[in-house]
């Protein structure tokens, strides 16, 4: 859902000179290799690794569905190409990678703007799933860094569902060429959300957009 409004965000932000080439995601190069705790992008240039307690997949996890993830049609245009989660607590991220489009121009200011404006969305979704009375918490949009990563932005919300909290955010990146989307989720089960919060930074720190020059 959130990628999916910043993608029509951007496309109606775009201007009407092309600032930079036409690229096309090749989907038919396999999304990267896993190596141990080691996850090593072919299709777009990234590296990121996870703790030892965490799991890494270029399918989509099946358990995903409950937590309102839609397991992505084959012949989509745009594929996610790693999950990291917990296989205990169910916490889990999702990382994309996406080529701009010819036209659109990117600031700090945009990112943020983007990133904010996915918190309605959000909220108007988990009222139709939990209902109106579901208590929300919106975080300040704030700003990220990622190895390599020129702009970054990140907002996430915290509520409760069938008696458990959860903590849903999404962090949207540009360098040039490319847009980076990351959705994540805390489940505070048992109580080990803080854990799985302290493992999430590790996995984000570990990441880097690796271009050459």
């Amino acid at each position: 859902m959130i990628v999916s409004l910043a993608l029509v965000l951007l496309v109606g932000c775009a201007g009407r000179l092309p600032v930079r080439e036409a690229m096309q995601e090749n989907l038919k190069l396999p999304a990267g290799k896993i190596e141990g705790n080691q996850f090593t992008g072919i299709r777009y240039p990234f590296k990121v690794s996870v703790p030892p307690n965490w799991r890494m997949s270029t399918e989509f996890p099946t358990f995903l569905e409950k937590y309102g993830y839609d397991k992505p049609d084959p012949h989509d245009k745009e594929q996610n190409e790693l999950y990291i989660f917990q296989p205990e607590t169910e916490s889990s991220m999702q990382f994309d990678l996406t080529p701009a489009d010819r036209y659109t121009r990117f600031s700090q200011e945009k990112i943020e703007a983007f990133v904010s404006m996915g918190a309605g969305s959000f909220q108007e979704e988990l009222s139709k799933e939990f209902g109106k009375d579901v208590n929300t918490v919106i975080s300040p949009t704030e700003r990220v860094t990622l190895k390599g990563v020129q702009l970054a932005a990140k907002k996430y919300a915290t509520y409760i569902a069938k008696g458990v909290k959860r903590e849903q955010g999404w962090i949207y990146g540009f360098t040039e060429p490319y847009q980076i989307f990351v959705l994540y989720m805390i489940v505070d089960k048992d109580g080990m959300g803080m854990k799985d919060r302290e493992d999430m930074k590790k996995i984000l720190d570990s990441f880097e957009l690796m271009l050459t020059k």
